[in-house]
């Protein structure tokens, strides 16, 4: 077991002893070292590439941890080093001239000059006996080749599976903007994101939840495939979501956990860190940008700060029932749909009792958004609160002393409130 960090021993917070401290400490600079040398290899223009992947070269050298023999592991050499590319252009045929698949399926090589007499289709073309088939994003590939936008293709062999596959990429255009007004006109989904579910509530354009909250749930304890697909999963049910209850914008907060998995911040708390570490905020932002561009669903990103802390405060009390048990999370999400609708987040708080006020009127209503400065209490107005008289003007109005009937000065002279502290007119009006 080691000693805890002590400041007074030179250790920075979150190490728990001087041998740990040391021993990141020489990462650290072995890292900058590495850095160095990449960084003075681009500024010479030197490129370094493994033609078929580093890993595999030094494969060749440990063949029994591989679990290869030399037969298996040149053919997968070969197959990496052997493929076919080509970038698309718009304007050409179904976006590519020389790898050329059209929408049906047929996919078809524009041969070079040397093997034209290889060319079994008129225009020197080589066309195959395989069909393609797309099986993820297949109607976006249908688009694109329809209208002849650019597409790019990679031919490649797989060893271990021995097939051929087709890859093919494209850019996709840009979304148009829509002006936020507009986008908020039918309310807003706030969207409260956490490690393993995504919280959401469908606001009106007042602020006002309406329908059922909703949970979308993800698994980020596996592998990196398997979290990708939740995290695609979760999302398209939340756009999906969006689109059934007529919304056109989902309102999400503008996390950066960049600088926040150190040590030096969190300390030894190797659970949170590790939280913050494997949560996809730049991901999962990006992702959802860009599908919510395919469904016409623009993404308002909020500034975090309080978000959980007011919605807990305000909403999650307010809307729990006996029915319905109400959550941090998803008091955190009205928070977040209410920021972006201009909306303050936090509820007028209750008058006081009627023996401290004109009357216990309801103030926990929703002020309009025009009105500013209704987040918290009204300003204490001087005077009387009545409409019998103007402020000021009362017998007894501001005196301390009024507690005091017999001889109270207000009762001989006329009280008129000035600039001068409350001690100083106490003072003054002493007889």
């Amino acid at each position: 077991m080691g000693a805890k960090a002590d400041k007074r021993a030179g250790l920075a917070r979150g190490y728990a002893s001087r041998g740990v401290w040391h021993a990141k400490s020489r990462r650290l600079q072995t890292l900058k070292a590495r850095l160095a040398v990449v960084e003075a290899d681009r500024a010479a223009g030197r490129v370094r590439v493994v033609r078929g992947g580093k890993r595999l070269a030094n494969a060749r050298h440990h063949l029994e941890a591989a679990g290869l023999d030399e037969q298996a592991w040149r053919e997968r050499w070969r197959a990496e080093r052997m493929f076919l590319a080509a970038d698309g252009e718009s304007g050409k045929r179904f976006g590519n001239e020389t790898i050329r698949v059209t929408d049906t399926g047929q996919l078809s090589l524009k041969l070079p000059a040397p093997l034209a007499r290889l060319a079994n289709a008129p225009h020197g073309r080589y066309l195959l006996d395989a069909t393609v088939r797309f099986q993820y994003r297949g109607a976006e590939w249908l688009d694109q080749v329809t209208v002849n936008r650019a597409v790019a293709y990679r031919i490649h062999h797989d060893t271990r599976r021995d097939r051929w596959y087709l890859t093919a990429s494209w850019q996709r255009a840009a979304a148009p903007t829509l002006p936020l007004e507009a986008a908020l006109a039918r309310g807003v989904v706030g969207v409260d994101m956490n490690d393993d579910h995504l919280a959401a509530w469908q606001l009106d354009v007042h602020g006002n939840p309406i329908s059922e909250p909703q949970r979308f749930l993800y698994d980020l304890t596996r592998s990196t495939q398997h979290r990708d697909a939740q995290i695609r999963h979760a999302l398209t049910r939340l756009l999906h979501y969006t689109r059934c209850c007529g919304a056109s914008a989902i309102a999400i907060e503008d996390l950066d956990f960049t600088d926040g998995t150190s040590r030096e911040k969190h300390g030894s708390t190797k659970r949170f860190r590790r939280l913050i570490s494997r949560f996809p905020t730049a991901k999962l932002k990006a992702r959802l940008v860009s599908m919510a561009a395919q469904q016409d669903i623009v993404i308002v990103a909020v500034d975090p700060a309080y978000t959980s802390r007011w919605g807990a405060q305000h909403w999650q009390q307010p809307l729990t029932t006996t029915t319905r048990r109400i959550s941090r999370h998803d008091a955190a999400s009205i928070a977040i749909g209410r920021r972006a609708l201009g909306h303050p987040i936090r509820r007028r708080t209750t008058p006081p009792p009627s023996h401290q006020s004109d009357g216990a009127g309801h103030r926990t209503v929703q002020a309009r958004p025009e009105i500013r400065r209704r987040e918290e209490t009204r300003p204490r107005i001087p005077g009387p609160r009545t409409g019998c008289a103007p402020p000021g003007r009362g017998a007894k109005a501001g005196d301390q002393g009024a507690q005091h009937r017999s001889g109270h000065p207000a009762e001989h002279r006329s009280w008129q409130q000035d600039s001068l502290p409350l001690s100083l007119q106490e003072r003054c009006l002493t007889p």
